[in-house]
């Protein structure tokens, strides 16, 4: 469920008209709702709170520190994947002691940072990052509590640049080679092996990946915990997907997934980690954009919009799907006009939809796209020198900006001519 419906013929963001955001802010923008950021939390730990769990938002999804302060105040945790995301969980107030630290790349400072906090665990990627982590925790005078991520080479479907579980994926422990690192995990002074994690990709469709994945770890914890390892915790990663709106296969509800986690690793006695992210926020956030031009070549007709690829660009580099709609919504006789919407990038990639029907559109009437609250301003760039999103977050009849929109002079802060320039 996402709160972002149409009253007296004009969506709103809750209790909050979208066109009063795009008047007062201004578009493009990122309109984030609270109320679906807190359901959606809740219909995914519900369905574990009778088991030993943790939920660890993946922040990477919408790292916006309201939005994680959103979360952290219903006890979610966080997965991080650098030292900023780090920064940003513990500054919206997620407790140290509910914070994994994944990501293949992980530098020596960034260890430092966390073993400073103290975080609940390292998911360790390879040999050589786990050399380094046990250096960083001698130098001081610290045991880092470590999983290994360790790849099961199972296809999860989907994208190919969203699957990490296969073994040519750059990501975890070969599965052939995961008992010979746990052996050489154990055998170092300032390494504490706790756990086994793994991740095999994102936007799942199935369940029938999960419950492989499952199966092959569970085996595996059972011949570790026979070579004498104590193995407490199993982070079983994120990856579950949610609908798009593009009426491909429905994912699995989370209470379906719950059911058959539960049921699979139950005589396992381990806590469960679980890193969500999409499906906590991909639906809690719209893209509001306005319509420049309307645009007919006798061929195609065009909505070019004042969003672009580098403020959405899921579409471009995934091929995604987004729901588009109207902002007003269209009498009971419109026009229906099937469009290309396109932005204002220099680019034949800007292009969000194509022979997309909507309703007879003009210059200044407002869009939306929907599902947009994951991987949206996320992995927003300023390419063509356009300043980032501004992100808002509604919280029933009242928003707030939550980042701000930067002006040119800001963006040009940061760059400096050389002296020899002048």
């Amino acid at each position: 469920m996402r709160h972002f419906d149409f009253r007296n013929g004009e969506m709103y963001a809750e209790d909050v008209p979208l066109s009063q955001i795009a008047r007062e802010v201004g578009t493009p923008v990122y309109v984030y709702s609270s109320a679906t950021f807190e359901r959606h939390y809740k219909v995914f730990s519900d369905v574990f709170s009778d088991v030993d769990a943790l939920v660890a938002y993946s922040v990477k999804a919408n790292s916006n520190i309201a939005v994680l302060a959103t979360l952290a105040k219903l006890g979610c945790g966080a997965d991080v994947v650098s030292g900023g995301e780090l920064v940003r969980a513990l500054t919206a107030g997620v407790p140290a002691s509910k914070i994994v630290f994944s990501g293949v790349g992980k530098t020596a400072e960034e260890m430092r940072m966390a073993l400073k906090a103290g975080i609940r665990i390292f998911n360790v990627e390879s040999l050589p990052e786990l050399h380094a982590l046990n250096a960083v925790a001698g130098e001081m005078g610290k045991s880092a509590p470590i999983a290994f991520r360790v790849n099961p080479d199972v296809s999860a479907g989907g994208h190919e640049k969203i699957s990490t579980g296969k073994a040519e994926n750059k990501f975890g422990i070969a599965w052939h080679k995961a008992e010979e690192a746990y052996a050489l995990a154990a055998s170092l002074p300032h390494i504490s092996v706790e756990g086994v994690d793994v991740h095999i990709g994102s936007q799942i469709d199935s369940l029938d990946p999960f419950a492989r994945t499952i199966d092959k770890i569970g085996e595996l914890i059972g011949r570790l915990r026979q070579a004498g390892h104590t193995i407490k915790s199993f982070d079983i990663g994120g990856g579950l997907g949610i609908p798009y709106g593009d009426n491909q296969k429905i994912p699995p509800h989370p209470s379906e997934y719950g059911a058959m986690v539960k049921d699979a690793t139950r005589g396992l006695d381990v806590e469960l980690i679980f890193e969500p992210g999409r499906m906590v926020s991909g639906n809690s956030g719209v893209l509001l954009s306005k319509v420049i031009y309307a645009k007919e070549t006798g061929t195609r007709n065009f909505l070019i919009i004042d969003a672009a690829m580098n403020d959405l660009i899921r579409p471009a580099l995934y091929d995604a799907y987004h729901d588009i709609e109207a902002v007003t919504a269209p009498g009971s006789n419109f026009e229906e006009t099937e469009y290309d919407v396109v932005g204002p990038v220099c680019e034949t990639g800007d292009t969000f939809a194509r022979g997309r029907a909507l309703p007879r559109m003009q210059a200044d009437d407002l869009l939306v796209f929907h599902t947009a609250g994951a991987y949206g301003a996320a992995q927003a760039s300023q390419y063509n020198t356009r300043p980032l999103v501004p992100e808002v977050l509604v919280n029933g009849e009242r928003y707030e900006v939550i980042r701000e929109r930067p002006s040119i002079e800001d963006i040009l802060k940061t760059e400096k001519i050389p002296d020899w320039l002048s």
